[in-house]
């Protein structure tokens, strides 16, 4: 399986649980990171190469083969060069399901790369979107399948803590706001803690 993110801590903030869940059930998991996860500006800065560094202990931690779209923070566009990318991973890894961005979100390389992964999955049989801020859009986010994960939240919570750089310029409001969101979601599905997705499409695999 493949989860699709744009920036180094996007694709643990929105379906981390769920990726560890796949690990540990022997799942080849692959995490897609578009950009390079440098900026700098009034929100702050953080520096490229601690990002990726950052980002490689993240997916070790998850149990994930790392791959790097090296586009840069903030300029992601829909545009061939990336649907390629995304296409090539597709067929190289044989990729049956795919977790990536709501297509809503404000974030414009987030809602960008919706966009591609949409173009590029088009023949995956399964593909969620997930959220991985808390801002407001003017579309709702269509909260239809959970994943329960109670039983690895806190691995997903040590592979946000592996964004140090991150953890420095935020503070814990990221971590608070998503656990808060988990256990949101575990109440409304009778569990402790959960992650939502909205699903674009879901063909139920043929089992024994």
């Amino acid at each position: 399986m493949l989860a699709i993110g744009a920036h180094f801590d996007d694709i643990e903030l929105g379906c981390g649980g769920s990726l560890c869940k796949h690990a540990n059930n022997g799942d080849a998991v692959t995490m897609y990171v578009a950009t390079n996860s440098g900026f700098s500006g009034d929100a702050g800065s953080r520096d490229a190469g601690e990002a990726r560094k950052e980002g490689e202990k993240a997916a070790e931690i998850i149990g994930a083969k790392l791959i790097l779209g090296g586009h840069q923070t903030l300029f992601l566009e829909f545009c061939d060069e990336v649907n390629s990318q995304l296409v090539q991973i597709i067929h190289n890894h044989q990729i049956d399901t795919i977790y990536t961005h709501w297509n809503d979100d404000v974030h414009h390389d987030h809602a960008a790369l919706a966009f591609s992964t949409l173009h590029a999955a088009r023949h995956v049989p399964r593909l969620l979107m997930y959220r991985s801020n808390w801002y407001h859009s003017t579309a709702p986010f269509h909260k239809q399948y959970y994943v329960d994960i109670t039983s690895v939240w806190k691995t997903k919570e040590k592979a946000l803590r592996a964004h140090e750089s991150e953890m420095r310029r935020t503070g814990e409001k990221w971590i608070e706001y998503f656990r808060a969101e988990a256990r949101n979601c575990g109440a409304e599905t009778g569990v402790e803690m959960a992650e939502a997705f909205q699903v674009v499409k879901w063909l139920e695999p043929n089992r024994p």
